[in-house]
Order: C-alpha cells, then structure tokens, then sequence
C-alpha cells in the first residue's frame, strides 16, 4: 500500500517538474528565459518552449502593434502663438532582450514603462518638429508631412529600447482656452478685413463695368445718330433731286405743290388771320385756278 503512495507520489512530482520545464508562446507574444535575472533565452516564435525547472523562469511581452495616446503637450511655433498638441503613436516590441535591458521588467508593468518612456521621446520629436514651423503649417495641409517628420526623429531614440514606432499622428492641436479669447478677437478682425477688401475689390469692378457700359453706350448712340444724320442727308438729298426733277418737268406744277404747302402751314390752327398785301403773288392760286398766269 505505501509502495503505491511512493509511486503516484513520484509521478505527481515528475510531472510538475515536467510541467516547470516547459512553456508556451503563442502567436502574441515573445518571451525571454531569464536565471536569475540573467537571460538565456528569447523566444519570438510562437510553440513550445523549454527551460530547467526551478532554476529559469519565462517571462512574457507582447508581440502585437500597441497603442499609445500622449498627454497634452503644450509647444510654440515659430510665430509664438502657443499650441496644446495631443498626439497618437502606433508600436510595436521588435528587440524583446533590448526592450527587457531597458524597462527591467515584464508583463503588465514592462508595456507601461516602456509607454511611459516612449511617449518623453515623442513628447521631444514633438516638440522639436513643432517648434520649427509656424501654427498655421501645423493646421494646414503641411500636417501630414510634419507628422512623418516626428515619426522619423522619434525611431532612432525609440531603437534604443527594443521597439519601433510605426505611426505617429497628431489628433488634437488647440490654442489654450486662456487665448481662445484673443484668438478670436483677432480672427473676426482678420475677416472682416479681408471681407472690407473684397467689398472694395467689387466696388472697383462695378464701377469699371459700369464705366465701360456708359462709354459703350455713349459710342452706340453717336454711331447710331451719326448713321441716323447720314440717313436723312441722303433721303433730303432724294428729295431735292426729286423737287427739282419735277420743278424741270413742270414747273407750273412744281409751284402750285410749293402754293399748297405754304397754305397748309400758314392757314394751320384756328388762327387764319394774314396781315399780306391783297396784291402779293402768295394768293396767285386763291385767286384764279390758272395761278400766276392770272396776273
């Protein structure tokens, strides 16, 4: 009976130590085979693992792309208009011997040492980058650019710790709320003086338009008087050649026409009173209806 106590005993042992022999990294992390607190391994591939029982131990990282968001960071631009900046990173534990050399640690606490240590480094790319251009490239179509630019200055100190920063972007980049104010103030100033300039632009515009039409007109009304004048001189000079053609034809006829018309005008109205001499030849055709012949 205590031979079978002995033996399931002995085999309840061997297999803990079996069990304290081995690990297992799956595909989300690496780990590093440490005694005391030496290492001795590092595994970044993901199966099974092996390690002296009691003596070595596994220590776990991840292996995955790792957020990290940075806390308001106050920078000033060239212009000296001040800006609070947040900004988003994107990395990942590439050398775990390094990374571990560098936080002294694992787990849990290993990712907010290292969090902690890469976001002074993007906190300095950060203000490095941003410190050389003005706030408005900051806020302009230039941001994407300057953000490759962070990224860059940032990889070289973050190798140093065993990772890679993959992405850097700028979420937020605001004015203090303490000149928000200001800001403002001079942003309405800034438009409506480019709005009094675009007033003053269009004002100009309508009066060379205007201007423009009024010389047009001008033109087009001589043309059209000067072609109207030019008109009637060439219809009387029509119909003087017609008078004095029918004056040669008749001019017995040509003068009873000449008779008629001045009656027209001189009896027009209510007004038929002539102060005329009874002999003059204005009243040959009242007369006699053979006109001057009469005489």
């Amino acid at each position: 009976m205590s031979r079978g106590y002995i033996m399931i005993g002995a085999v309840v042992a061997l297999l803990f130590v079996a069990l304290n022999a081995v690990y297992i990294v799956d595909e989300r992390r690496q780990a590093i085979v440490l005694q005391f607190g030496q290492i001795k391994q590092v595994k970044t591939e993901p199966g099974l693992g092996f390690k002296i029982p009691f003596i070595q131990n596994a220590v776990y990282y991840e292996d995955r792309i790792l957020p990290l968001d940075t806390s308001p960071l106050e920078v000033t631009p060239l212009d000296d208009r001040r800006l609070v900046v947040e900004a988003f990173a994107r990395w990942r534990v590439v050398d775990v011997e390094a990374f571990r050399l560098a936080v002294a640690a694992g787990g849990e606490q290993a990712l907010e040492i290292g969090a902690a240590r890469l976001e002074s480094i993007l906190n300095a790319s950060l203000r490095s980058v941003l410190g050389n251009v003005r706030s408005n490239d900051i806020l302009s179509t230039e941001r994407a650019a300057l953000m490759n630019r962070i990224r860059d200055e940032a990889r070289s100190p973050a190798e140093s710790l065993g990772v890679q920063i993959i992405d850097v972007r700028i979420k937020k980049a605001d004015l203090p709320r303490e000149n928000l104010n200001a800001t403002f103030a001079r942003m309405q100033a800034e438009r409506q003086r480019e709005a009094a300039d675009e007033r003053a632009r269009g004002q100009e515009a309508a009066q060379i338009v205007r201007a423009t039409a009024d010389r047009q007109a001008v033109e087009i009304v001589s043309e059209a008087r000067k072609n109207a004048e030019i008109v009637r001189g060439e219809a009387d000079a029509r119909r003087n050649a017609i008078f004095a053609e029918a004056f040669g034809r008749d001019p017995e006829f040509f003068s009873f026409y000449r008779s008629l018309t001045a009656y027209e005008q001189a009896l027009k109205g209510d007004n038929s009173t002539l102060v005329i001499s009874p002999n003059s030849e204005f009243f040959d055709y009242l007369k006699s209806d053979t006109g001057a012949s009469a005489n």
